[in-house]
């Protein structure tokens, strides 16, 4: 292999990523977009839940208890009616998806410390929103309960369970610190495979792939000097999008990148291997998009980026095991928030090296195998 010609080969694929007007946007908007729309939708967390307020007690305590959920930041109280039969139309119109009711003697129950029943009426057309308001306000109850037992000195004439819930690496459970270290390896992987099929693919179309091998340039040195712009791109993509959602939207870094580059290092030849896979089997730059939009869907849908795999059936849980994004996702989470190391992440390192010496090694083999028909 003679390196000049290899650092010429960069350098023309450089110019050429320069001068395409479609790739441009690929490698540098398109990251950003995608970060700000995970990081402020998709990672979001459930607030301002639109709440209706039914307060048949109308007493000091009450109007405190009321004030307990507004002062979270996650209810927004758009509707005081006086009858519990005007919560339904409220939901009907969509005006509310939760409310609260506070029956007559509220505080004349707790104050001779009985288990008064407060009732919480949860919309669940949006499963999602559902299950995240009940658990908010389930948490609100109980440190309501808990601070007036403190105050009053008082105890419920039914004993309960003193539950004190310790969430570790998350406290704050945000949903942009798990959402942010997963997209550095989604966002790897749609550029670099998507990049590493449209540009081989673009060469054939132009007739250039056949007039480059006239030349003395040898099929290895085309290949390390094609792959190589694509790895310094990747790379840069890579700590950008980290030290966006680090100081950005300050997600804690507790881990090693160290940890974080020999995951990615892995996890690149991955996705470099099936965009040469993709070029090998597309005619044109439409069937790569295609190709790659393919192998992207399952990805997303089993990899656990998005959708927790715990939620997901027995039967296609086995499935989830063959998506090398699944172990990067588990290195990029565990590494930024808990610090794991090599030995704790050794069964993830170990499918993804072994994700990328068999989709890399098949992906040159078909590749040099191409060129020679």
């Amino acid at each position: 292999m003679k390196w000049s010609r290899v650092r010429l080969l960069v350098w023309k694929e450089l110019l050429q990523l320069r001068r395409d007007r479609m790739l441009l946007p690929l490698v540098f908007i398109q990251p950003v977009l995608m970060l700000l729309m995970f990081g402020y939708v998709v990672g979001s967390d459930v607030s301002n839940i639109p709440t209706a307020l039914v307060d048949q007690d109308r007493t000091s305590l009450s109007r405190e208890f009321a004030r307990a959920f507004e002062n979270t930041g996650y209810f927004d109280i758009k509707a005081h009616p006086a009858e519990e039969t005007a919560v339904r139309p409220l939901m009907d119109a969509n005006s509310i998806e939760m409310a609260i009711m506070i029956p007559p003697g509220f505080q004349a129950g707790m104050e001779r410390g009985e288990q008064v029943p407060v009732q919480i009426i949860v919309d669940g057309v949006d499963s999602k929103t559902a299950s995240v308001a009940s658990g908010y306000a389930s948490r609100v109850i109980a440190d309501f309960t808990q601070r007036r037992i403190e105050l009053t000195g008082l105890m419920p004439k039914t004993a309960g369970i003193d539950a004190r819930v310790r969430v570790l690496f998350n406290p704050s459970l945000r949903s942009v610190n798990a959402m942010i270290p997963s997209l550095v390896a989604y966002i790897l992987m749609l550029a670099s495979m998507a990049l590493m099929a449209q540009a081989v693919v673009r060469e054939r179309e132009r007739g250039t792939l056949e007039q480059m091998f006239v030349t003395p340039i040898t099929r290895g040195e085309y290949l390390f000097g094609k792959l190589t712009p694509y790895v310094i791109l990747s790379v840069a993509q890579i700590a950008a999008v980290m030290a966006v959602g680090v100081l950005w939207f300050r997600v804690p870094f507790n881990g090693s990148v160290l940890v974080i580059g020999a995951g990615m290092a892995l996890f690149m030849f991955t996705t470099l291997g099936q965009g040469l896979i993709i070029s090998t089997l597309a005619r044109n730059r439409h069937q790569a998009q295609q190709l790659a939009m393919f192998l992207l869907i399952p990805t997303i849908v089993l990899s656990g980026f998005i959708f927790p795999i715990e939620s997901m059936p027995r039967a296609i849980v086995p499935l989830t095991y063959l998506i090398p994004l699944r172990y990067a996702v588990i290195v990029l989470r565990s590494n930024f928030m808990k610090g794991s190391d090599f030995v704790a992440l050794w069964p993830e390192f170990a499918a993804m090296a072994a994700f990328a010496i068999a989709i890399f090694g098949f992906a040159v083999a078909r590749f040099q195998k191409r060129l020679s028909d």
